[in-house]
């Protein structure tokens, strides 16, 4: 089952459905802000020694043991290898020099957006979906007047790195400014201090800034999220095309299709890559091996071409296998009051289910988001307009 507008229905009824989400989600920016505190990167257990945190320091920070392997000279501007269970993170390269992130920012849109958003919901795009989309902008072939399914959407934003599919998601939870907050207060909520938001979709924009740090930080969190491991995980998929017809899309991270000539990474789960003319090609890789997950993230590498920021990614994947054990940590993904007092955290459940699949309806999650918006003002205007449909499987 689905929730399904009636081609009867006004479009003053959809956008009833779009103000009682708004409204809720409303909510989230000043709580998301009020328990967000600066983090102390520091090792865990207040090892740090006094003085600023080896991650706020200029240069590649490491602290290897006798005989672990040395790290990997990459050309990148900024990077970081972290640990994706316990936070740690393993060796790091001026970690939080601002810089322009690209669409490795959509992970922090899908973070904000996705608990919203159940995958089963339809939605009849209108004109108002798709104003404002940059020049230039990367499109998975969102069309006006046509209805989508939200998953068909959010996988339009993991693989396409579609901004008209951003524009319309969006749209549907207050618009483009609303929704911009809502994520910056999710960035302080998750320890990212870095980042500041602009454009949701990660497009170029004065002052649009995130670190390596902060996109490190996103790519374990969404991998602690099965709706967004799954999403990022995908290799390809159908997306809906004109009269009822549909096309193949494939994931742009070439590190997990092997496309282009790039070798795909042995066990690769996501995570996002991007790239404008501002940042270059920005990049968060996840992968697992024997139990342990990593996440590295690369930013804008000075050599090598476009290629450059998959295969620094592997060196620095590479590396932080091998050093398992070797090194101790510069510092942690986990802000302070996070972490646990005793023993590292376990793997998330998510990464280890981080394949392919079939699109749920979303019915566990629809509830969920009905019954709290039936507190707010507005939820008979949505019930009346709302219909249940039989899911015809498209």
């Amino acid at each position: 089952m689905t929730i399904g507008f009636s081609p009867r229905v006004s479009r003053a009824a959809r956008s009833s459905c779009m103000l009682c989400v708004a409204g809720l989600l409303t909510l989230v920016p000043a709580a998301a802000a009020a328990r967000a505190e600066r983090p102390d990167p520091g090792p865990p257990g207040g090892a740090a020694a006094a003085g600023p945190s080896p991650l706020h320091r200029s240069g590649t920070q490491v602290r290897p043991h006798p005989g672990a392997p040395p790290v990997p000279d990459v050309s990148a501007l900024s990077w970081v290898v972290a640990d994706a269970g316990t936070g740690d993170v393993l060796a790091a390269n001026d970690a939080h020099r601002e810089l322009p992130p690209a669409s490795t920012l959509k992970t922090l849109f899908a973070l904000t957006v996705l608990p919203a958003l159940p995958g089963g919901i339809r939605h009849e795009v209108g004109p108002e979906d798709l104003s404002g989309i940059g020049p230039g902008s990367s499109l998975v072939g969102v069309v006006e007047g046509q209805t989508y399914r939200v998953s068909d959407l959010w996988n339009g934003v993991f693989l396409n790195s579609g901004n008209d599919a951003v524009h319309v998601l969006a749209s549907l939870t207050g618009g483009w400014s609303a929704t911009a907050a809502r994520m910056q207060a999710e960035a302080r909520a998750l320890g990212a201090l870095d980042t500041h938001v602009r454009s949701p979709d990660g497009y170029d924009a004065p002052g649009q800034v995130s670190s390596a740090y902060d996109l490190a930080v996103f790519g374990r969190e969404g991998l602690r999220r099965p709706d967004f491991a799954r999403y990022c995980a995908k290799v390809d998929a159908l997306f809906p095309g004109r009269d009822g017809g549909s096309y193949g899309i494939m994931n742009t991270n070439r590190l997990l299709t092997g496309a282009d000539g790039v070798e795909p990474y042995p066990g690769l789960i996501g995570v996002k890559n991007g790239y404008t003319s501002n940042a270059g090609n920005t990049l968060i890789a996840a992968a697992r091996r024997d139990g342990r997950t990593l996440v590295v993230t690369v930013m804008n590498p000075q050599e090598g071409g476009g290629h450059a920021v998959y295969e620094e990614a592997r060196s620095l994947l590479d590396w932080g296998f091998e050093a398992d054990g070797e090194v101790d940590p510069v510092g942690s993904l986990v802000p302070e009051r996070a972490r646990p007092r005793q023993g590292p955290q376990a793997t998330p459940a998510a990464v280890a289910a981080a394949t392919p699949a079939e699109d749920e309806p979303g019915w566990p999650e629809t509830g969920a988001i009905l019954g709290v918006a039936g507190l707010g003002a507005g939820v008979m205007a949505l019930a009346l307009r709302l219909r249940l449909v039989r899911d015809d499987g498209s």
